[in-house]
C-alpha cells in the first residue's frame, strides 16, 4: 500500500472530494438547531442503518479485527456475531422506541425526564469527557495510518483529516454524518469484500482455504517451544482447528474464551454501548417515524453479520499466506500489498480512509449534541431558538475540532498508552450507565435519588478498581493485584455494574416512588397503548 501509482491517488482524491461535497450540499440546507442535532427528524431506516455500522467499524478495527484473527482465529468475529448483533435487536424492539417516542435529543436528556436534572447532568458529564478525549485519540490514531500508508507527516495527515471531516460535519450537522457515513458504509464492506474474494481465489478456492487452515495450524503446532522441539502432533480435531472454532473455552490461551464473551461482553459492555452511546443512538433519535428508529437497528444488524466475513476471514488468509509474519496487525497490509493490483489499492485506501472518517464525525456531532442541548440550553439559555441553538452547535464543533488537534499533539508522544487511557475512560462509566439504562426503562420503581447515588459510586468504584490494581499504589499498600491479566478493563465495567445496579434496586426500595404521571410512557411496563398518545 506504500507504492501507489497515479491511478490509486485519483481514486483517494476523488472519494475525499466527493465525501465533502456531499457534506457541504446537505450543509447548505439546514436552517436550525433540529435540523443540525437531529437531521430535522427526517432520517430513513436504510442510512441510519448504514450510518451505524460504519460508525462502530473504524480503521483501527479493520486492521485490528484481522489481526486477532491472524493470531487468534476466527473467534474474534464473535464481537459482531455475540456482541453487536443480540444487543441491537433487543435494541431495536424495547430501548430504542422509547427514546425516540419521549423526543428527546440526548440520552442524558432522557435521564433528566426518567429521574432528575442531577442524574442527567452526572452522566452528560461523563459522556462529554470521554467523547472528547476519544476525538483527540481517534485522531491520532487515524492520522498515523493515514500517515504510512499515503507518505505523509503525522502532522500533516492530523491537519488534513481534522479540516476535511470537520468542514462537513460543522456544516450538516447529523444529516451530513449520516449519509456521508451510508457511502463510507458502502466503500468499507466492498473494500474489504473486494480483498476478501481476490484472496479466497488467491488461495484455490474455499475448499483450498480450509485445508490449508488445517495445514498452517499443524504445522505450527509443531513448532518448538522455548528452544525444544514438540514431541508429537496434537492428538483431537478440535485442538487442531482452533482458528476456525468460533467457541473456545474458558481455559484458552487467546483474549476471546467464551465465559468472556458471553458474561462480559455479551451481556453487559455490549448493550451499554448500543443502547447507551450518545454517538450511536442519535441516529435513530433522527429517524422519521418509529418504525424508521426500530428498523434501522435490525438493519445494521444484518450487515453487521456481514463484517465478521469481510475482515476476520482475510486475517486466516494472511494466516496461510504470511506464516513469517510476527505481528498480527502487519496481516492486512500484507495482503492489500501483495493481492491488489493498480486502482484498486487506491480503492482500499478510500475505504480504509472512509473507516477513519465515520467515526470521527461521529463523535464530533454528538460530543457537540451533548454540550449545546444538556450544559448551554439547559442550564444557560433555556429559552434558546432554533436558529441560536444552530449557530452554538456549529461552533461548539468548530471548538472540539481545535480541541481534538491539540489533544492529539499532546498524546503524540505518548503513544504507547493511547489505547490504555481509552479503554480505561470507557470503563469508569461504561457500567454503571447501563445500570442506569435498564432500571430505568424497565423498572417503573427505580428513583432519582437511587439513580444518582448508583451512578456516581459505581463511577467511583471502578476508579477504585483501577487505582488498587497500578503497581505503584497495591505495592505501596503492602497488597497483591486485584486482576492477574494486564488489562482487566472487561472486569472494571462488570463489577461497576453489579455495585451501581444493586444500589439503585436497594435505595429505590427504601425511598418513595417516582410519580406514574411523571414517567408515564418513559418506562417499557408504562408503555401508551396502541391508539394512546
Amino acid at each position: 500500500m506504500q507504492t501507489l501509482s497515479f491511478l490509486d491517488y485519483a481514486v483517494i482524491f476523488a472519494y475525499l472530494i466527493g465525501t465533502l461535497g456531499l457534506g457541504l450540499y446537505i450543509g447548505s440546507k439546514i436552517k436550525t438547531g433540529s435540523d443540525y442535532f437531529l437531521a430535522g427528524r427526517r432520517l430513513p431506516w436504510w442510512a441510519i442503518g448504514m450510518s451505524l455500522v460504519a460508525t462502530d467499524i473504524g480503521a483501527v478495527d479493520i486492521i485490528g479485527t484481522g489481526g486477532a484473527a491472524f493470531s487468534h482465529g476466527l473467534a474474534v468475529g464473535n464481537f459482531e456475531w455475540i456482541g453487536c448483533v443480540p444487543a441491537m435487536i433487543i435494541g431495536a424492539f424495547v430501548f430504542i422506541p422509547f427514546f425516540w417516542r419521549s423526543g428527546v435529543t440526548t440520552i442524558p436528556e432522557y435521564m433528566e425526564r426518567r429521574f432528575n436534572v442531577s442524574v442527567r447532568s452526572a452522566l452528560a458529564l461523563c459522556w462529554i469527557i470521554f467523547m472528547a478525549c476519544n476525538l483527540g485519540i481517534m485522531l491520532l490514531a487515524s492520522a498515523k495510518m493515514m500517515s504510512l500508508h499515503l507518505g505523509m507527516s503525522v502532522n500533516a495527515c492530523i491537519y488534513l483529516t481534522a479540516v476535511l471531516v470537520g468542514i462537513y460535519t460543522i456544516s450538516g450537522g447529523l444529516a451530513a454524518v449520516v449519509y456521508t457515513d451510508m457511502i463510507q458504509c458502502i466503500i468499507m464492506i466492498g473494500g474489504c469484500l473486494l480483498v476478501l474474494v481476490i484472496g479466497i481465489i488467491d488461495v484455490g478456492g474455499i475448499d483450498e482455504f480450509q485445508a490449508k487452515i488445517r495445514e498452517r495450524e499443524l504445522a505450527q503446532k509443531m513448532e518448538p517451544v522455548d528452544g525444544a522441539a514438540r514431541e508429537q502432533a496434537p492428538e483431537t480435531e478440535e485442538e487442531d482447528l482452533l482458528h476456525t472454532s468460533l467457541i473456545l473455552p474458558a481455559d484458552a490461551d487467546t483474549p476471546f474464551p467464551w465465559t468472556g464473551i458471553f458474561f462480559g461482553l455479551a451481556l453487559i459492555l455490549s448493550p451499554a454501548y448500543w443502547i447507551g452511546n450518545q454517538a450511536i443512538v442519535q441516529r435513530s433519535l433522527g429517524a422519521a417515524s418509529e418504525f424508521e428508529a426500530k428498523a434501522a437497528y435490525v438493519w445494521g444488524a444484518l450487515l453487521k453479520n456481514l463484517v465478521p466475513v469481510v475482515v476476520a476471514v482475510p486475517g486466516l488468509i494472511a494466516f496461510i499466506k504470511f506464516p513469517e509474519l510476527t505481528d498480527g496487525d502487519q496481516a492486512f497490509p500484507e495482503l492489500i500489498s501483495h493481492l491488489l493490483p493498480v486502482g484498486l489499492k487506491g480503492l482500499f485506501l478510500a475505504a480504509f480512509l472512509a473507516a477513519l472518517m465515520s467515526s470521527i464525525d461521529s463523535y464530533l456531532n454528538s460530543a457537540s449534541t451533548i454540550v449545546s442541548n444538556d450544559f448551554y440550553k439547559r442550564f444557560y439559555r433555556r429559552d434558546a431558538s432554533d436558529v441560536s441553538l444552530l449557530m452554538v452547535g456549529r461552533v461548539v464543533t468548530f471548538l472540539l475540532v481545535i480541541w481534538a488537534v491539540g489533544f492529539s499533539f499532546f498524546l503524540m508522544n505518548r503513544s504507547e498508552g493511547i489505547y490504555t487511557i481509552f479503554q480505561t475512560l470507557m470503563a469508569f462509566f461504561q457500567g454503571p450507565a447501563f445500570a442506569l439504562l435498564i432500571t430505568g426503562l424497565l423498572w417503573r420503581r427505580a428513583t432519582g435519588v437511587a439513580a444518582l447515588t448508583g451512578f456516581l459510586v459505581g463511577v467511583c468504584f471502578s476508579i477504585t478498581l483501577f487505582a488498587l490494581n497500578q503497581p505503584d499504589v497495591y505495592t505501596a499498600l503492602g497488597l497483591e493485584p486485584l486482576f492477574q491479566i494486564s488489562e482487566p478493563f472487561l472486569y472494571f465495567s462488570i463489577w461497576a455494574f453489579v455495585v451501581s445496579f444493586s444500589l439503585i434496586v436497594i435505595i429505590s426500595l427504601c425511598t418513595k416512588p417516582e410519580p406514574k404521571e411523571k414517567i408515564d410512557g418513559l418506562v417499557f411496563s408504562l408503555q401508551p397503548r396502541r391508539g394512546e398518545a
